[in-house]
């Protein structure tokens, strides 16, 4: 998951106090001796979240692990996607200031198949049903984000921070049935027939899945979608579209991007399908039309979809 070759620096871990980040902690500290660092976040949410940092600190210094303490505002709306954001953006600021050749996280099991679980219900699609990555990057950097504990289940994690004699933190809103996740919780822990880690391993299964998918979206976009330029000199792309949807909803959200627009995959898609059609689409800011063109290298008609930026808006 953390190959030795990408080793560069010291294993950032970010630890909140409860059972699953300490067991982080102590697993880590074992594993990578002299070469951990631990960063807590303070999200500003409850007056006790203070005093949970300082536990986390007097954990590391009794292991002697280099400790920051980290404050972030979180703004209103989407409480817990808010503040997930401003956790990973302050962890991300935090591995580049302190040279970090990862970060890692104490997902588990059951917390991998309450995603799947959630985004099952939700219709998501199979980027969605990939569920918590087990390595990533860090949200605008290319340090990597690792999940190391997902094989593992919460109550193997919690005994062993029970054996090492800590206490750790409750977060009272892990019980908080007003978030989906907790609801998600107690469905699961009722239903005996249906398991965390079975679960766990489809949501693995559709993680390599979507790595399948990914790999053939790069070859579509390096074989099959072309720059040009429009008579006034702006940027436009061609793409000969011939692979299953898939691939050409990634491959649509790419050309938007490099035009500077910016569309989910639910939008890309809609726009695939119309274009599909032989209809024109407009997403993102950008401006495509569908047509059917002989591209010279296969010797072969295929449908072809012309991107371009959409020109400003004159107001009068």
């Amino acid at each position: 998951m953390w190959p030795e070759e990408d080793h560069t620096g010291p294993l950032g871990l970010a630890v909140s106090g409860g059972p699953d980040s300490l067991a982080l902690l102590l697993l880590a500290h074992v594993a990578f001796p002299d070469r951990c660092a631990v960063a807590s976040v303070d999200h500003g949410l409850r007056p006790e979240a203070a005093g949970e940092v300082a536990m986390v600190e007097r954990v590391c210094a009794s292991l002697d692990v280099p400790f920051t303490a980290l404050k972030v505002a979180v703004p209103r709306g989407n409480l817990q996607a808010g503040a997930r954001e401003a956790r990973y953006r302050a962890l991300a600021e935090w591995a580049q200031s302190e040279g970090l050749g990862a970060v890692a996280t104490a997902h588990h099991a059951e917390d991998q198949a309450e995603t799947l679980m959630m985004r099952l219900a939700r219709g998501s699609g199979l980027s969605g049903l990939a569920g918590v990555r087990a390595a990533t990057t860090m949200p605008g950097c290319d340090i990597a984000l690792v999940r190391p504990l997902l094989s593992f289940r919460r109550a193997e994690l919690e005994a062993l921070v029970a054996a090492s004699g800590i206490e750790p933190v409750r977060d009272p809103s892990n019980t908080d049935e007003s978030f989906d996740r907790v609801r998600m919780r107690g469905h699961l822990a009722g239903l005996d027939w249906l398991d965390a880690e079975p679960l766990a391993r489809s949501a693995q299964h559709l993680a390599e899945a979507w790595r399948a998918i990914e790999w053939y979206a790069q070859i579509d976009w390096e074989e099959m979608v072309f720059e040009d330029a429009d008579g006034d000199g702006s940027r436009c792309y061609r793409y000969y579209a011939n692979v299953p949807r898939a691939i050409q909803v990634e491959t649509v959200r790419r050309i938007v991007a490099s035009l500077g627009g910016e569309v989910s995959r639910s939008e890309a898609g809609r726009a695939a399908d119309r274009l599909w059609r032989g209809e024109n689409a407009s997403l993102g800011g950008v401006l495509a039309k569908a047509g059917i063109e002989r591209m010279e290298r296969l010797g072969l008609e295929m449908r072809v979809w012309r991107f371009r930026a959409e020109p400003p808006r004159t107001r009068h």
